[in-house]
């Protein structure tokens, strides 16, 4: 490494999530129409067909996307899909929930949670993307220190069945 090059690329400071997503460049697409995503690069892979690596920024938050390449892995299939799901989701804070969620769902993603106020003070609601990834959605509406977020919690879930 020389001394001009760093070890960490400027603007890549953060956690970055890594997506699989198979087909890639249908991935990058509906980011593009469902979040207003920007692509930044992607690296073809040999074989022509799939991505290798891609990148994309959402706001201010970088994403890499890959293609599937299950003759790595044992032969075993690693995306969402493949896997019947995900324990991940994908959190962006938005200045309107609502339009946010609708926007993904006019591209093809499916709403898991439609948008409503919750008890912690945000509007939030939550979307499964056509590649089985998970987002959730969030506008902050409201300051509230942890114990009034506990009040809240206990109130909201004594009127649940």
């Amino acid at each position: 490494m020389s001394k001009a090059t760093q070890p960490i690329p400027a603007g890549q400071e953060n956690l970055i999530p890594h997506l699989i997503c198979s087909p890639c460049a249908d991935a990058i697409e509906f980011y593009k129409k469902a979040f207003g995503a920007e692509e930044i690069y992607r690296m073809p892979a040999p074989d022509g067909r799939r991505i290798m690596h891609a990148q994309i920024r959402i706001g201010q938050s970088y994403v890499f996307l890959v293609d599937d390449f299950p003759e790595y892995k044992g032969g075993k299939s690693q995306t969402a899909t493949a896997l019947q799901g995900t324990p991940v989701y994908l959190h962006h804070y938005v200045e309107n929930c609502d339009a946010a969620i609708q926007r993904a769902q006019d591209a093809g993603a499916t709403v898991m949670m439609p948008a409503s106020d919750c008890f912690w003070g945000d509007r939030y609601g939550v979307i499964v993307d056509p590649f089985g990834h998970i987002w959730s959605f969030a506008t902050h509406l409201k300051d509230m220190t942890p114990a009034e977020m506990q009040v809240a919690m206990k109130e909201a879930f004594a009127k649940k069945p």
